[in-house]
């Protein structure tokens, strides 16, 4: 809603609310394994984030291997297949339903936005103990380009009626501080996904920390302000001499 005011933050999910970014890599490696394309973890790991076209394209670009749609298919089948198979290794990552807690006790709204498939998603989303239909949630199924495009960032701000300039993006890969510099928000890196803090800073970051309950513990850095009554014990006192 343009004009409105009000502060919302946008979760990316895996490697940011959940410790899923491994699991997630292992299932990409047997999925390209199953088309006969064998690539090192690492490489794997640097494009986790984004979207799986683009991700699969850049892969392939890397081998200097064709593929027809049907291994396409095939890849996404088996990635889907063993990432269910992974997941009941997920777990929440230190904090992160604390923070979901304590934005909604304050009042501020906040969305999930993925690159990952609906269906997938949601069984992340799961593993929080959340009540899964009623999180605001986007994901690559709602959008025409995911991340490093604005548009999963873009639309969960919609969906919660806010300004994208009020909104606070919150992310563990460069392709999510990318996404939101270009949606106009500002970006809160995360470490919890593997990437380093030169890199989440130098891809746009405000900020970084180490995980949902580093951010938690710094949310007034990030302009977050308890309300007045919490403060009403405190005494008006300087900051400098």
């Amino acid at each position: 809603m343009a004009g409105d005011r009000r502060m919302a933050f946008l979760f990316d999910l895996d490697g940011t609310l959940v410790d899923s970014v491994y699991q997630h890599v292992l299932a990409w490696r047997a999925a390209l394994e199953a088309i006969g394309i064998e690539l090192s973890i690492w490489r794997i790991h640097r494009r986790i984030g984004m979207s799986g076209g683009l991700f699969l394209a850049g892969l392939l670009r890397e081998t200097g291997r064709a593929v027809t749609p049907e291994d396409v298919r095939r890849v996404q089948q088996v990635h889907a297949e063993t990432y269910s198979r992974l997941l009941d290794q997920v777990r929440p990552l230190p904090g992160a339903r604390e923070l979901l807690e304590e934005l909604s006790r304050l009042g501020i709204p906040w969305a999930v936005a993925t690159s990952g498939r609906l269906e997938s998603a949601r069984k992340t989303l799961a593993v929080l103990d959340l009540d899964v239909e009623r999180v605001p949630l986007v994901t690559r199924d709602h959008v025409r380009h995911a991340k490093p495009d604005p548009d999963l960032f873009l639309a969960a701000a919609r969906l919660l009626g806010v300004d994208i300039g009020e909104a606070v993006v919150v992310g563990d890969s460069v392709w999510d501080m990318l996404a939101a510099r270009r949606a106009r928000a500002l970006s809160v890196g995360l470490l919890s996904g593997g990437y380093g803090a030169g890199e989440l800073l130098e891809a746009g970051a405000y900020r970084v920390y180490e995980d949902p309950a580093d951010l938690l513990r710094h949310l007034d850095e990030v302009g977050v302000r308890a309300p007045d009554y919490e403060w009403a014990s405190f005494e008006e006192a300087p900051t400098g001499e």
